[in-house]
């Protein structure tokens, strides 16, 4: 399952949604068409998203790449850099392609997730 994150007047990435945590996964790819307002915090942009998720196989640390959402804030999270989450995150794929564009993000910024 690929999916591409505009970050609207800046560009875009593509993302491969992976097996970590199936069912985040696929709801949110069910869900896709979802967008928000960039946050940054440290080397991560996260976005709140209208889908209500517990956790399903949650994890402390991240790596340079790492999509996942965030059940506390119903948040859609992309790890760019080599900041960890602030509190556990279930990861469900990858940025495979354009990652460097995230650094141009900044807070308020448009990004809309679609389906490849």
């Amino acid at each position: 399952m690929k999916i591409e994150i505009e970050v609207v007047g800046k560009g875009n990435a593509i993302a491969e949604l992976d097996d970590r945590n199936p069912s985040t996964a696929q709801k949110i790819y069910e869900g896709i068409n979802l967008e928000g307002d960039a946050n940054i915090w440290l080397e991560e942009v996260y976005f709140q998203i209208p889908l209500d998720l517990e956790y399903e196989n949650p994890s402390s640390t991240s790596k340079k790449g790492d999509i996942s959402y965030w059940p506390p804030g119903s948040a859609f999270c992309i790890f760019y850099g080599e900041s960890q989450p602030a509190s556990d995150v279930n990861h469900i794929g990858r940025v495979t392609e354009n990652l460097e564009l995230f650094y141009k993000v900044e807070n308020g910024d448009r990004v809309i997730l679609k389906i490849l």
